[in-house]
């Protein structure tokens, strides 16, 4: 049974976290055209190569699946008010997002390399070298970002992108950045040492193997 106490505060959390990064989920005009007109050189991505875009405060993460498509999770609140694909398959709006981020709907779907990234950097397969852990072979983290696609539950801090790809990638669903958040809102809110605030909860994936 779930702590009560648990969940209320894992929720504070992450209004706390959104709040605080409400500007990175904002965009205009500007940073529009910027991605309509980033071009990037997808013959230096590997089939299984994790695709990483730095923000001011979070990262956002993807499977490269081989021509120009990425596998990634994004919370998108269309998929809970429709099952058309004509309209969920478009590129999530920032608006869409937000929403999906409070209403807790995601799904790990596919977009190309320019709709994943939004005219920002790529950095690749920089998990490797900062998490300091053995990277399962490329065909084998393609082939599990491929049989997750689909429908997901969504947590900012239990369930998000990172955990998407360093269980493709490694075997195991952590997210470093979560972690992060989680302890610095530890230390604001002087939460009580017996509670364990930690990503090891349930994840949509971790009975698949």
């Amino acid at each position: 049974m779930k702590n009560p106490m648990l969940e209320a505060l894992s929720l504070l959390l992450e209004k706390l976290l959104l709040i605080s990064n409400f500007k990175l989920f904002s965009s205009g005009a500007q940073s529009e055209n910027k991605a309509r007109n980033s071009f990037y050189e997808i013959s230096r991505f590997l089939r299984g190569d994790v695709l990483e875009v730095p923000r001011t405060h979070l990262t956002h993460y993807g499977i490269y699946l081989g021509d120009n498509r990425v596998a990634h999770m994004m919370p998108d609140i269309l998929l809970a008010l429709t099952d058309d694909k004509r309209l969920t398959q478009k590129v999530v709006s920032n608006k869409r997002l937000i929403l999906g981020v409070i209403g807790r709907v995601a799904s790990v779907r596919v977009d190309t390399v320019e709709d994943f990234a939004y005219g920002a950097d790529i950095l690749v397969n920089h998990l490797d070298r900062s998490l300091k852990r053995k990277a399962l072979l490329n065909e084998e983290v393609a082939q599990r970002a491929e049989k997750l696609l689909g429908l997901t539950s969504y947590s900012l801090l239990w369930n998000n992108c990172e955990h998407f790809v360093t269980y493709c990638r490694f075997g195991t669903p952590i997210s470093p950045q979560a972690d992060k958040h989680v302890e610095e809102y530890r230390v604001l809110l002087h939460e009580r040492p017996h509670l364990s605030l930690t990503t090891t909860s349930v994840f949509p994936w971790r009975r698949r193997g």
